[in-house]
């Protein structure tokens, strides 16, 4: 969720200018009872919310600002099959068989996105295709590396190619490697979002917007506090995800050292033309390059370049960003490097220590789903649904995840965000070399 001193920068985003919110959803007054509280209307809690109202229970969703307006709203809409951390996690700690089931499990993430749309007739723009490119020979090599990997261990193929034939997928000088591959693909992130709000309310879920949660009694009746009012419930899920640290002590502060809200930010360009837009990516596919700060970028429906980048470890919005990034997007396409540039926005992505996602329990009937490290847009959509198998008995699958150790970043409260810079600069100097 951007903070207060970016409210600003986030009513630039693209996603909000092309979509007609509905009217804001009331704020929590009084008292209010239900089985499941659900902290947070993104991609994760409602998720959670429609899988729990499908299976009987009584849903009610607190949110802090409106539906879908932090990471989940202003993402770069792409679809991604996987987890940011690799495999590497998973075989490490739980071993060959449980990562095959992760793996496949996310896999799952990516249909059970396009089972939604089809369901609940959700018009966001979705479109298939995915690419991975590389800039130097080592990033190349290390790019076809972890392609035959995948191929090898997971039976999940790409297209890989080097040289010239990159400009057959890519027509930019930059690169010298890509990787093609079917299964992910990209969305309108906030028309999705909106969409599955809708499809909650449906189901009988009740969202409150504009009520942030500020002290959560942990017994065995739950009770959440906001401003004017409060819920009652057998068991919570707390979906905010990096508004997790903006809780506050009397929320979940445990939880609050074991990510790290890291700012990221986009500009999209006025609408080109059709044909342009096939000739610079001729399959339509979103794209992001292998750089551990890392380029990504697509285009929209309406013709115009989506295009990510930069971090930010403090609450600080970087200097001359649209400047900074128009010149970066000019460096890749330079069909572009002139092109005007109609929004610029970002957000805070929640980053776990080992880019890994963090699911699991504080307590008996407190459920968390934090740390999706970029990863989101589907992965989002399978922890809601294994949080509601959770709560209703069903925990297997929950608890591939769950069992994942995560540790805090260094550093504590104080030390931490200038701990991760220095970390961050190290390897964008690898990267540079």
């Amino acid at each position: 969720m951007l903070l207060d001193s970016d409210t600003q920068l986030n009513q630039h985003s693209y996603y909000e200018a092309s979509v007609q919110r509905p009217a804001l959803q009331p704020c929590l007054q009084g008292e209010v009872l239900a089985d499941v509280l659900v902290v947070g209307a993104g991609f994760a809690g409602l998720s959670a919310a429609i899988e729990l109202a499908r299976r009987g229970y009584q849903v009610v969703v607190l949110e802090a600002d409106r539906v879908c307006s932090g990471a989940s709203g202003r993402n770069g809409g792409q679809a991604i099959a996987g987890f940011a951390c690799g495999q590497g996690p998973f075989e490490a700690q739980l071993g060959r068989d449980q990562a095959r089931q992760a793996w496949d499990m996310s896999m799952q993430s990516i249909e059970l996105i396009d089972q939604r749309i089809r369901e609940f007739n959700i018009a966001c723009d979705r479109v298939k295709g995915y690419m991975y490119v590389a800039d130097s020979p080592r990033k190349a090599h290390a790019l076809e590396a972890d392609c035959e990997t995948m191929q090898r261990d997971y039976g999940f193929a790409h297209e890989f190619v080097s040289g010239a034939e990159v400009q057959r997928f890519i027509q930019s000088p930059r690169y010298c490697a890509a990787a093609f591959e079917a299964s992910s693909g990209h969305l309108h992130p906030l028309k999705f979002g909106l969409g599955l709000a809708r499809a909650a309310q449906t189901l009988g879920v009740r969202i409150f917007e504009k009520s942030a949660v500020t002290r959560l009694k942990r017994t065995p009746a739950l009770c959440a506090y906001t401003a004017q009012g409060h819920v009652r419930a057998k068991f919570a899920v707390l979906a905010g995800n990096c508004t997790l640290s903006e809780y506050g002590p009397d929320v979940a502060p445990e939880l609050t050292p074991r990510i790290m809200p890291v700012g990221t930010y986009m500009i999209s360009t006025a609408a080109l033309p059709e044909d342009l837009c096939r000739q610079l990516i001729p399959s339509h596919a979103a794209a992001c390059d292998n750089n551990f700060v890392l380029d990504y970028f697509r285009f929209s429906a309406d013709h115009r370049m989506l295009f990510g980048g930069r971090v930010s470890y403090s609450t600080r919005t970087p200097a001359r960003l649209k400047e900074v990034m128009a010149r970066r997007l000019g460096q890749i396409f330079p069909q572009l490097k002139d092109v005007p540039i109609d929004h610029v926005w970002g957000g805070f992505v929640d980053i776990s220590m080992n880019r890994a996602p963090d699911f699991g329990r504080v307590g008996s009937n407190v459920f968390y789903l934090q740390g999706f490290s970029g990863h989101g847009v589907a992965l989002t959509g399978l922890a809601g649904q294994l949080v509601a198998q959770a709560i209703a008995g069903q925990a297997e699958r929950f608890d591939v995840f769950a069992q994942l150790k995560h540790r805090q970043f260094p550093g504590g409260a104080l030390l931490r965000t200038p701990s991760l810079i220095l970390g961050t600069l190290y390897h964008r100097l690898k990267d540079m070399l």
